[in-house]
């Protein structure tokens, strides 16, 4: 799986002008499924996620978790994560995922994630809507944002 991962002080997406997902603080992740993925890929990067360190302690330092602060946790689909562009100008996505497999695993990374985030005490995990035309409004905290690659 694909993700992409922002430090955000707040964030939600909207879906034809409702607001269908929101954090304060927290993670923004811009997730996609490839076609080799499956459900224990998924826990493996809720797992990662969960525990990265890109949140700074009393020195500065980032060395605290999404979970350590307590923060939100927005997914959002993101097929385009996949995107090829070395045959020219048009990206490809054929590296994502089938749009059934893509969905179940979105599903998946959300049911994963908020079992474990909720079992940290911590806030809520928020989600867009998997296929739809989505506006995502984010303030970037830093700027942090991390690419990651889960097998």
């Amino acid at each position: 799986m694909l993700a992409l991962l922002q430090r955000v002080r707040e964030a939600h997406v909207e879906v034809a002008g409702e607001t269908v997902g929101a954090i304060g603080p927290g993670l923004l992740m811009l997730v996609c499924a490839e076609p080799d993925d499956d459900e224990a890929v998924a826990a493996r990067l809720v797992a990662k996620v969960l525990k990265l360190r890109v949140f700074a302690d009393d020195a500065g330092k980032m060395n605290r978790s999404l979970a350590d602060v307590g923060g939100g946790l927005l997914v959002v689909s993101q097929f385009t994560l996949a995107a090829d562009t070395s045959g020219g100008n048009r990206p490809s996505f054929s590296a994502a995922a089938p749009p059934e497999q893509g969905r179940a695993l979105y599903e998946s990374v959300l049911r994963l994630a908020r079992a474990a985030h909720a079992a940290a005490g911590a806030a809520s995990v928020q989600g867009g809507r998997f296929g739809a035309d989505m506006l995502v409004h984010l303030v970037n905290d830093g700027p942090v944002t991390i690419p990651l690659t889960v097998r």
